[in-house]
């Protein structure tokens, strides 16, 4: 009879994995109220919050925490996941604001020393972005890799990311290392730069092996363009990298912050390697030439014209 019951235990909570990954939030009331707990966990000790957080779904989230799930539970083989930050990563907005309203430590570090602010700059998920700092995320706090010591700040790691979005969003709340970010932005602004390196980051993720074969993505995105660098191995994906292009508006917005004089030349032709008006990389240049309205600057574009 005992065994009977675990096993229709471990049936019920197999079933609240599967309303969660399925979206059927009606179900995962009806287990929670049989008595499934809300801190359950599957055989890799994944729980079934981070299941939900991870999988976008904020109704599961929301009754998940009404029912008693720790928002600041790790799980995984190793415990080093938290909720917060698997949310994060995918840009899900509205797990994330959940979470946090949950009580959620939106600074915690979970394994590699990532936070959530790293994983939503890293990938460029502005809006996610947004909900932490707002929630009193430290713009500052260093997240891992950049080879400093103490780790990189996020400004440098949106900067890099090409996110023009990102990086006013970290300025809006004070964050800092903005020459650093600088310096990042202005690498990657030659138009064939970001395409060249996720080639060369990509292939020794892939190996190199017979009948790869290497595709290239671009996504109208964010104000600009995200590059997709995917390798394939019989027609199915082994490795991916992406980065975005708004790296010309990310070095025009640091270099207004710093209160640095772009030459004309320099500014206008960001805009004419963009070539997009609707795009930020035209925008911002055009912005900063306009806000200046000086001799110099209509001089110039006078010579331009002709």
């Amino acid at each position: 009879m005992t065994n009977e019951r675990t096993a229709g235990s471990d049936r019920a909570r197999e079933e609240l994995f599967s309303a969660v990954y399925e979206g059927r939030d009606d179900t995962v009331v009806a287990l929670l109220r049989s008595g499934v707990p809300a801190e359950a966990t599957d055989p890799d000790g994944q729980s079934v919050l981070y299941a939900a957080a991870v999988s976008d779904e904020p109704g599961a989230v929301r009754v998940l925490l009404a029912a008693g799930a720790d928002p600041e539970r790790a799980s995984g083989p190793d415990g080093g996941d938290l909720p917060l930050c698997g949310a994060a990563c995918g840009g899900h907005t509205e797990v994330v604001l959940a979470l946090l309203a949950a009580g959620a430590r939106p600074d915690r570090r979970e394994a590699y020393g990532f936070t959530a602010l790293a994983w939503a700059v890293g990938q460029g998920h502005a809006r996610t972005v947004e909900a932490l700092l707002a929630h009193g995320a430290d713009p500052a706090l260093p997240g891992p890799g950049g080879g400093a010591p103490d780790g990189e700040p996020p400004l440098v790691t949106a900067a890099r990311r090409g996110s023009p979005s990102t990086v006013r969003a970290l300025l809006r709340h004070g964050a800092d290392a903005r020459e650093e970010a600088l310096a990042e932005a202005r690498r990657w602004t030659a138009p064939e730069a970001v395409e060249h390196e996720l080639h060369a980051e990509l292939l020794p993720m892939a190996g190199t092996g017979g009948g790869d074969e290497t595709v290239v993505r671009r996504i109208e995105e964010d104000g600009g363009v995200t590059i997709v660098v995917e390798t394939l191995k019989d027609g199915v994906p082994v490795a991916s990298l992406e980065r975005q292009t708004g790296h010309g508006a990310i070095a025009t917005v640091l270099e207004e912050s710093l209160g640095i004089r772009t030459p004309f030349e320099e500014l206008a032709g960001r805009a004419l390697r963009c070539g997009v008006p609707g795009r930020d990389d035209w925008r911002e240049p055009v912005a900063a030439l306009w806000r200046r309205g000086d001799e110099e600057s209509f001089e110039a574009a006078l010579a331009w014209c002709a």
